[in-house]
Formats: structure tokens, sequence, C-alpha cells
């Protein structure tokens, strides 16, 4: 069976996806292949002074910490064993911490270069990315 989907949900109960970014196959494999693919655990990190915490973060730690609209994001290989170095380190008031394994629409940002929702929203058939699921 082949299925097309825009919907994660869907196609990670697939045995197969494949990502077609403007008509081309980026990408292949099982769902846990893929996800894989894109590597380490994400944390995400609300503090009472973003720039502040990043700055003691990359010093202390040696890591790089991205900041974005949701917070600092942090991506490690084991995020749940990681978070206490980052209470320890921090002089900063943490007020959210979230870690979260890579799931498929980071598995999308990673092969495409944009989130699905931004792909949905750019419009035309050629700018719309799809998603295509293979079952067995």
């Amino acid at each position: 069976m082949f299925l097309t989907t825009h919907y994660m949900d869907e196609a990670e109960r697939c045995d197969r996806i494949g990502i077609i970014d403007q008509g081309k196959i980026v990408a292949i494999d099982t769902p846990t292949a893929l996800k894989a693919s894109v590597g380490a655990d994400i944390i995400t990190l609300i503090t009472a002074d973003d720039p502040a915490a990043r700055a003691e973060l990359e010093a202390g730690l040696g890591i790089e910490v991205e900041e974005t609209t949701d917070g600092l994001v942090i991506r490690v290989v084991d995020g749940e064993a990681f978070v206490p170095r980052i209470f320890s380190t921090l002089e900063v008031g943490v007020r959210s911490i979230n870690v979260r394994r890579p799931s498929l629409d980071d598995v999308f940002l990673k092969y495409t270069g944009r989130a699905l929702r931004d792909a949905d929203s750019s419009g035309g058939l050629a700018a719309n990315p799809m998603v295509r699921a293979f079952r067995r």
C-alpha cells in the first residue's frame, strides 16, 4: 500500500517513509532510522535571562546552544542524563525545561530545511513538499 500524507502521526505508523521536497526524494527509510539520523535528544530551556544562560552554558559546558522563539535549544545524546549538568552550570533561574526525542517533524526539518507548517503555508504545488509513506 502507498500512502501520501502531511500528518506525521499517520506516517509514524508506516514501515517506510519517503520525504519528497520539490519533486525530489530527499530521504527514505524506516521511521526509527530517520529519527536516528537527526541524532541527539532536544532540550528546550526557558530561563529568566536566555542570552545570559546561553553564554553560561556554552562557556561552562562547551556545547552549542541555539536561541529560538521557544527558548534555548540544546541537542545532546542523552538529554535526561544531561539535565543535571545544566542546573549545576546555570546561575540564571530556570523557568521550564523539556527533554524530547527527535520526531518526524524534526526529520522533515533536517531534510527540507523548513518545518512542515512552513511548507504548507508557502503555497503552490511546486513549493509544497509531500511526505510519502510506504507500507508493506
